[in-house]
């Protein structure tokens, strides 16, 4: 399988949630993190951590019978530095009005 990008990562809201998650109290075990989702199910919550896991912004490890998961920042920072980063100058240019047009329904 190829490896998926970054951005397909952010692309989803409750991506974003579950990365949020990750990076303010670290490493979490699946169950965890669908703990914190209240509307979702266990198996929703499993495929987006499978794209997380394939756009390498994520690394899951066995412990035991459970999987932890650890967000592996520097994917996003490529896209911060990289592709996002040309924008940075450009002051007038809300990021939420970018957040706006990723989330929007299609």
């Amino acid at each position: 399988m190829t490896r998926r990008d970054a951005f397909i990562a952010i692309a989803d809201p409750t991506r974003r949630r579950i990365l949020d998650l990750l990076q303010r109290r670290g490493p979490l075990v699946a169950g965890e993190i669908s703990g914190c989702f209240a509307r979702a199910s266990r198996p929703g919550i499993s495929r987006h951590l499978r794209v997380l896991r394939d756009c390498g912004v994520v690394r899951v490890r066995r412990r035991g019978r459970e999987q932890l998961y650890t967000l592996q920042p520097r994917p996003l920072t490529q896209v911060r530095d990289g592709w996002l980063g040309k924008f940075g100058d450009m002051q007038q240019v809300s990021l939420r009005t970018l957040r706006a047009l990723v989330e929007a329904p299609r």
